[in-house]
């Protein structure tokens, strides 16, 4: 068996909690991009075996996507049917376990992202004896006149035993899918031969959509850089403008300020004056009052208020003098 799935078996039936009639959910992330019910697993693990082998023979390694490389798994559509709407799991809502890193197969330079899932089928389930139940797999020689009477039909997406193989560009910006699946009609077997040719028919086209992705990368990028840019140049002005607007406000509070300094040394000077003309007990007290009212304005030299004013460039230097 491929190594990619060797004793693999046993992870994924380590499992989330899941209803009768949906896949497994492993909890081990790191496992070949295998969707499946428990049902089908022994099956889905011989094809894949298959497969990886046919592209080993090719001289084409199959992977997980390596950890330093953006290659991402494309949206997978598990539907035998494709319908407006969806209804698996439990209320229709149920999650379908996908695996951390894609695996992929490398046609040379090119990746090719490889997805084995087992399809579902819509199905009619009876509510009964507390449990959901195919309603094609009750005894229908019993008669609707023996069903309890709190049974009930829903319908609900079952896994149905049949695989689709989806091959897909993991490449970031690529949109591209190969599919192949079974009917009831017709089966996998384990030669992937005509999947194979069928892949090396396309690198050509892959190629380009690769290299067309790429270009299309580095145009935005390089549009958001020059957006990065301009917002980076607009921001620097903004941060400019805003210095000389706090710093010219800063200097008309001190202006202020000094006028209301210039007013109250004004004060204490007159006061001073006047006091030259009392005498005795009274200019003592008069200078003590003086000396308890200059120490509760603290300073009021006014260059002490200019040494504390903060000029624009002082506040801010621009980064972009090109302008």
């Amino acid at each position: 068996m491929n190594a990619l799935l060797r004793g693999t078996r046993s992870q994924f039936l380590k499992t989330r909690k899941i209803d009768a009639n949906e896949f497994l959910r492993p909890y081990k992330q790191l496992l070949s991009d295998i969707v499946t019910s428990a049902a089908s697993l022994e099956r889905a693990l011989d094809l894949a075996d298959g497969l990886y082998l046919a592209f080993g023979k090719k001289g084409y390694p199959v992977r997980f996507a390596p950890p330093d490389q953006k290659l991402q798994r494309a949206k997978i559509e598990e539907r035998e049917t494709v319908r407006h709407d969806r209804k698996y799991g439990q209320y229709g809502h149920g999650t379908i376990w996908s695996p951390l890193r894609p695996t992929i197969a490398y046609l040379g330079a090119i990746p090719i992202g490889l997805v084995l899932t087992e399809m579902t089928e819509r199905a009619t389930m009876r509510y009964q004896n507390g449990k959901y139940v195919r309603e094609s797999t009750l005894n229908r020689r019993q008669g609707r006149s023996m069903l309890p009477s709190h049974s009930w039909t829903t319908e609900q997406d079952l896994p149905c035993g049949r695989f689709r193989l989806v091959a897909y560009s993991p490449h970031p910006g690529v949109e591209w899918q190969l599919t192949w699946q079974e009917t009831s009609k017709r089966s996998f077997n384990r030669e992937f031969g005509e999947v194979i040719r069928k892949l090396e028919g396309s690198a050509e086209e892959l190629k380009a959509l690769m290299d067309a992705a790429d270009d299309e990368a580095a145009r935005k990028k390089r549009e958001q850089e020059l957006q990065w840019e301009r917002w980076r140049r607009e921001e620097d002005k903004r941060s400019e403008a805003k210095a000389r607007t706090e710093s010219l406000q800063q200097l008309s509070d001190i202006m202020a300020d000094w006028t209301k300094a210039l007013s109250v040394e004004m004060f204490f000077v007159e006061a001073e004056k006047r006091m030259q003309m009392v005498d005795g007990e009274r200019r003592v007290h008069l200078e003590s009052r003086l000396r308890l009212a200059r120490s509760m304005l603290g300073d009021l030299d006014p260059l002490s208020f200019i040494e504390q004013w903060v000029s624009p460039e002082e506040r801010y230097q621009r980064k972009f003098k090109d302008e």
